[in-house]
């Protein structure tokens, strides 16, 4: 009876083994098949990433090119100006000159006038 017991203990032993190699494969089987899926993913990740990167780029590139325009039409635009200003700032120094000078040739005028056409009592 030892001897039979012995050997239904054996042959449990054996099946449980059995149960834990067979689990112990489906496990395996599963991380292999989880990490390829995991190696895809991320495969197609770095695909939509190097696009994005590129898109980036296109657009950084674009954004360069806008700012270049506009500091270029901003200069254009204040070199006009300021050629502007100063011809205008010449023209009304002009004019107040020459009102200073008409001003003065009248003073100077009305002096001698003043002194030729005196009312005398």
């Amino acid at each position: 009876m030892k001897k039979d017991h012995l050997e239904m203990l054996l042959e449990d032993i054996k099946d449980k083994f059995d149960l834990v190699l067979e689990g112990h494969d489906v496990l395996h089987r599963e991380i292999k098949d989880t990490r390829q899926e995991l190696r895809e993913e991320i495969g197609l990740v770095n695909v939509k990433v190097d696009a994005l990167s590129q898109k980036i780029d296109t657009v950084d590139k674009k954004v360069d090119a806008v700012e270049k325009r506009l500091s270029d039409k901003i200069d254009v635009v204040d070199k006009k100006l300021s050629e502007k200003i100063d011809a205008v700032d010449k023209k009304l120094s002009d004019k107040i000159d020459a009102v200073a000078a008409d001003l003065a040739a009248h003073r100077a005028d009305t002096e001698v006038h003043r002194v030729l056409y005196t009312v005398k009592e």
